[in-house]
């Protein structure tokens, strides 16, 4: 008995949203102006000019669409600004999810040091630090950076925001098909030839 061609099952076609990094998240994850100065207050590091960060990163956004302007349209440099600030808001959420591992590291750190038992996490010879006191430093500089690569997406932003006139929002990129590889889309097609 002969087979009849079938035409290839169609799925049906997903969009999904690929949600991108937004201000509010980076707030969530980075210190703010008050425990950055707590921080580098307990840690004797120097204090951040946050406001001075802010404002110099929003006035960098005004100033480049300023000498852009002739040469781009209203809509391409709505684009531009989009992208450009987008990279200052995900530098800083990347480093505020880092700088929130440090500290988990060194709370984990301290709290296995308070055990009294453990040879392993004691002091080291005089003139050295413990490795708790390493892993807790290195999150009070964790912080400070992050500190300030927020600052820097909070003045890009409200830049971005002057310069377009309206809120910046991160570009959600549309994915078909998620999870299926070109490989897989490739081998559908030839299979298809078969019938």
């Amino acid at each position: 008995m002969a087979k009849t061609a079938q035409s290839p099952r169609q799925t049906p076609r997903v969009v999904q949203l690929r949600k991108g990094v937004n201000l509010e998240m980076v707030r969530l994850c980075c210190p703010d102006a008050s425990q950055a100065t707590l921080i580098s207050e307990s840690f004797g590091l120097a204090l951040l000019d946050s406001d001075g960060i802010r404002d110099l990163h929003e006035r960098l956004i005004v100033e480049t669409a300023d000498s852009l302007n002739e040469g781009l349209g209203e809509r391409a440099m709505q684009i531009h600004l989009q992208r450009v600030v987008g990279a200052y808001v995900g530098s800083a959420h990347g480093a505020g999810q880092f700088y929130s591992r440090a500290v988990t590291e060194a709370r984990d750190m301290t709290a296995k040091a308070a055990n009294e038992i453990r040879d392993e996490d004691l002091d080291g010879p005089v003139g050295f630090d413990s490795a708790a006191q390493r892993k807790r430093e290195f999150a009070a500089d964790m912080a400070l950076q992050s500190h300030a690569l927020r600052m820097a997406a909070e003045g890009a932003v409200a830049g971005y925001e002057q310069v377009v006139g309206e809120k910046w929002k991160p570009f959600e990129r549309h994915i078909e098909n998620p999870g299926q590889s070109i490989d897989r889309k490739a081998a559908e097609l030839q299979m298809s030839a078969f019938g």
